[in-house]
């Protein structure tokens, strides 16, 4: 009997405590519900019947979430994401039914924090992931610009100087991708012929994984295009102009027609007008001041036609092309003054005109299996550029036997890209990623001049990559990690003239690494590594001649090596509550084999110079970031950010080796005031601190723009009136320029300065 009643007490223990065992585990999906994409990074809270919580995670990039370890009992679900309005239920875990599938949870904007946000949300929103920074563009008056270059100086860590060459993290050396896929022009020339109203977000992503293609030291800025998916007919339109000195306009179309499996988009964007630049430099060892002035005119043109074919389930089919067309050019005139001896004046007038095309086509082949997010992806994007250069010289006051002369210049780049991605899940925490790239490019270029001092040439450059990488990654309740490695194979040739003048190979592994800590729904902490190369760019090695004015020319370097980083990033996140949040991050890079710029005396004429580009030693930078997206009250929010970089500066300037340390700062932000439902006032300014390069010194500099935009037919369409750099100070200027060669008895600090 008493055995008996032992082993009825150890079974009722034995239920007892299986009962009160973690049985139960939910899950889903969150995506918005007007866009119908998924939203990666929102909060998911599960509390008991008194509100105290209970257990939590956050939603991956494809917004699905798992939260697992419940016990049996009553819960409050709770879905949180910034800029929505949260979704709440009751759930209840049992024996009977410990698994709950709450399915597609759709969450709808918010529109007392996002103000009346439609497709294209009025107040632009940033978002920190674990593998870039994603800043959803708006209506924000100081965004409705007329081109991507425009609107590049509101983003976090990007800056953009007066040519349009823009910089990550104080660093030119980016990748931009264009959704997601490379293209074939030069990056200031690529943003300006992008209408800023055809964006929908752009993303920062400064450390990325092995997944991706390792080139751009300061990382990969990619341009996120509109396209609709929505049932039936939907279209937007934009319409801007900008009024100024010169007058600029932009405007954009998108459109699509969804029925059953079938989904055909399209959209076309357009911008053009004038910029005027003007500049001067002094030089007080040999008394004469250059002086320039340049009127840049442009018209451009992107159009996008695609469809995606839905097979089934499980099998979908995409096709897009990407045209965009530009004409226009500077034409201007180059000064040599001299003050005691105006005899020696020289005049250079140029007028450049250039038309290109350039053409994308992109093949995308997905497949899903059984097992959820187990796929395999095949994609092939050719790209095609065409560019045609007329630019006519001529010259007044001592020409020293300078005759008037015409260049021709035509280039042409293919590149092809094929890309083979797996994805499997492993497990419910794990996923493995295997994948291999294969890039083809080749390159034509020919100069065609009538001048006597000139000569004809040709320039062949041949590319190809063939690479294979792989990564795996596990989450956890806080945690969560990855870790990958890319292997590529490099080859280049570079014939001129029909004469082979360089050519190499080699072999490189680009590891990578990501670590994320979630102690909390407020906190969270991320650490990453990754290894990457910048190959040089194809004006960087073309020795045919970019620019020339009469003390100065611009040529590339057929030898030039790439340069390789090892790149470290910390991150901080902060959540706010339905506030905001506040992110802090450093970063450290060390580069080998740098490729800076070299300014050295032209052998052919004395008093010129050379512009070009070598390898150099290793060297180091290092940065601080800190951002705040947080709204004061109903009515002001602002999106703000600091920025500080610091890194070592090497290269030859003349016959000299400069080495020096650079630190600059940069603080932007951005402010919305909501005066009624329908009518906003906007505010954005930005300081840009002191900033050294090779050749000058930056002084600093600051603009404030203003404006309000007002919703009408019920807020489906929207007036707006932007006033940019109210104050007139968005100037760039410069002293202590190192562009001359100092002469022996100079003085020892001559001043240059514009």
């Amino acid at each position: 009997m008493k055995q008996f009643l032992f082993i009825i007490t150890i079974l009722t223990t034995a239920i007892n405590f299986a009962a009160n065992e973690p049985i139960g585990k939910i899950s889903g999906q969150v995506i918005d519900s007007e866009l119908k994409e998924p939203i990666p990074y929102a909060t998911i809270i599960v509390n008991d019947k008194e509100g105290n919580f209970i257990s939590g995670n956050t939603t991956s990039e494809d917004g699905t979430f798992t939260i697992d370890k419940l016990e049996a009992g009553d819960y409050l679900f709770k879905v949180q994401f910034i800029g929505y309005k949260s979704y709440d239920r009751e759930i209840s875990i049992s024996s009977d039914r410990s698994t709950v599938d709450i399915g597609v949870i759709s969450l709808e904007p918010d529109i007392a924090m996002l103000d009346d946000v439609t497709v294209v949300a009025e107040r632009s929103t940033i978002e920190q992931r674990i593998d870039r920074k994603v800043i959803n563009v708006g209506k924000d008056l100081t965004t409705t610009s007329a081109t991507a270059s425009d609107i590049m100086n509101n983003v976090p860590s990007v800056s953009v100087d007066q040519d349009g060459n823009i910089a990550m993290r104080g660093n030119s050396n980016v990748r931009i991708l264009v959704d997601g896929k490379p293209t074939n022009m030069d990056p200031a020339q690529l943003l300006k012929q992008i209408p800023s109203t055809s964006i929908k977000s752009i993303e920062l992503i400064t450390n990325p994984s092995a997944k991706y293609n390792p080139e751009g030291m300061s990382g990969i800025i990619n341009i996120v295009l509109h396209k609709n998916a929505n049932d039936g007919f939907n279209g937007n339109v934009n319409l801007g102009v900008t009024q100024g000195e010169n007058t600029r306009y932009n405007g954009s179309l998108d459109m699509n027609y969804r029925k059953g499996k079938v989904n055909f988009f399209g959209s076309f964007g357009a911008n053009g007008g004038e910029n005027f630049n003007e500049g001067r430099i002094y030089n007080p060892e040999e008394d004469f001041l250059q002086a320039f002035n340049l009127l840049q005119s442009r018209q451009s043109y992107l159009g996008k036609v695609g469809m995606d074919l839905y097979l089934n389930d499980r099998n979908t089919i995409s096709f897009y092309t990407n045209q965009n067309f530009f004409e226009g050019g500077p034409e201007g005139i180059f000064r040599l003054i001299y003050n005691d001896t105006p005899e020696q004046n020289l005049s250079q007038v140029l007028d450049f005109y250039v038309e290109n095309l350039n053409s994308a086509y992109n093949f995308v082949y997905d497949h899903k299996f059984d097992d959820k997010d187990h796929k395999i992806q095949l994609e092939v994007n050719y790209n095609d550029f065409d560019e045609e250069e007329n630019s006519r010289f001529s010259f007044t006051g001592n020409t020293g036997g300078l005759a008037p002369y015409t260049d021709f210049v035509k280039e042409k780049r293919e590149d092809l890209t094929t890309n083979l991605d797996y994805t499997n899940p492993i497990g419910e925490k794990g996923k493995l990623e295997i994948g291999a790239e294969a890039r083809l490019l080749d390159t034509d270029n020919s100069y065609i001049t009538n001048s006597e001092f000139l000569n004809d040439a040709e320039y062949q450059y041949t590319r190809d990559i063939y690479s294979f990488y792989t990564t795996f990654g596990q989450n956890f309740e806080k945690w969560s990690y990855q870790l990958g490695a890319r292997l590529e194979n490099f080859t280049v040739d570079a014939v001129y003239n029909n004469e082979k003048i360089f050519e190499d190979e080699y072999f490189n592994i680009y590891p990578s690494g990501f670590l994320n800590f979630t102690p909390n729904q407020k906190n969270t902490y991320q650490l990453s590594y990754s290894r990457r190369v910048d190959r040089p760019g194809f004006q960087q090695v073309s020795p045919i001649r970019e620019v020339s004015t009469p003390r100065l020319t611009i040529l590339g370097n057929p030898s030039l090596e790439p340069q390789f980083t090892n790149s470290v990033e910390f991150n901080y996140t902060r959540n706010l509550t339905e506030k905001g949040s506040i992110t802090a991050g450093v970063f450290f890079r060390n580069i080998s084999d740098e490729i800076n710029q070299v300014i050295i005396e032209n052998p052919e004429e004395e008093g010129s110079l050379i512009l070009m580009f070598d390898n150099f030693e290793d060297n180091n930078s290092y940065g601080l970031e800190v951002s705040a997206n947080y709204k004061f009250t109903k009515w002001w929010s602002t999106n703000s950010t600091f920025e500080v970089y610091s890194q070592q500066l090497k290269g030859v300037v003349g016959t000299e080796f400069l080495e020096m340390d650079n630190t600059a700062f940069t603080f932007r932000s951005n402010h919305s005031f909501k005066a009624t439902d329908k009518l906003t006032f906007q505010l954005f300014g930005l300081y840009r601190g002191e900033n050294q390069t090779l050749q000058m010194d930056m002084l600093p500099f600051y603009f404030v723009n203003a404006g309000a935009r007002y919703s009408i037919l019920d807020n489906k369409g929207t007036l707006s009136l932007n006033f940019n750099d109210v104050l007139n100070s968005q100037r760039f200027r410069f002293i202590n320029g190192r562009l001359y060669l100092r002469k022996e008895g100079s003085r020892e600090n001559p001043e240059q300065y514009s």
